[in-house]
């Protein structure tokens, strides 16, 4: 089994279809939370729902796509980053996170998405990683930032909400600017 101990303790692990179960148990305490922030289809409700996210992650990462992983504080699935998107062959992945209410402020979303970061660039030899977010989102903003991104710009009014819509930001690192000294 993979697991890569954070420097807080907490454990990055991949998020399999099995774990359905405790997945749909973690999206049951943040989902309000993280409603705003996330696809509305990653919010889903109940076990089944869960597993079927979990499942079409699984298939993604079997074609070397999308990915995603768990944080665990403490033995709980506490929340998780993924690459939204992962195109080896262009180079290019988009990396994203959630976390429940109760596990901010540790900078454990900031620790995990570093390691993949590592892992993209050292092990895969990727050149971009992008990271997308609602530009009133300031906490996902400042995780790009502790990356070492740089935000290239607001796509207008792109984010779907309800009946309106939210500009979008989008940062991006290179390979070259990746300082994996400040892991």
């Amino acid at each position: 089994m993979f697991a890569h101990q954070l420097p807080s303790g907490a454990e990055l692990r991949p998020l399999e279809p099995w774990q359905g179960a405790e997945f749909a148990d973690h999206l049951d305490r943040a989902r309000e939370h993280i409603r705003p922030w996330v696809g509305p289809t990653f919010v889903t409700a109940g076990v089944e729902a869960a597993t079927a996210t979990l499942t079409r992650y699984a298939t993604a990462t079997a074609a070397d796509g999308a990915r995603i992983y768990g944080i665990w504080s403490g033995g709980t699935l506490v929340g998780g980053v993924m690459f939204v998107g992962f195109d080896a062959p262009r180079g290019v992945a988009e990396l994203g996170c959630w976390l429940e209410p109760g596990a901010e402020g540790r900078g454990l979303v900031s620790e995990a998405c570093r390691a993949l970061v590592r892992w993209a660039f050292e092990t895969r030899g990727l050149h971009r990683i992008e990271w997308r977010c609602r530009a009133t989102n300031a906490r996902s903003g400042a995780v790009a930032q502790r990356l070492g991104m740089t935000l290239e710009g607001t796509l207008r009014q792109s984010w779907p909400m309800g009946d309106a819509f939210d500009d979008t930001q989008i940062w991006a690192l290179l390979s070259a600017e990746w300082r994996p000294e400040l892991v």
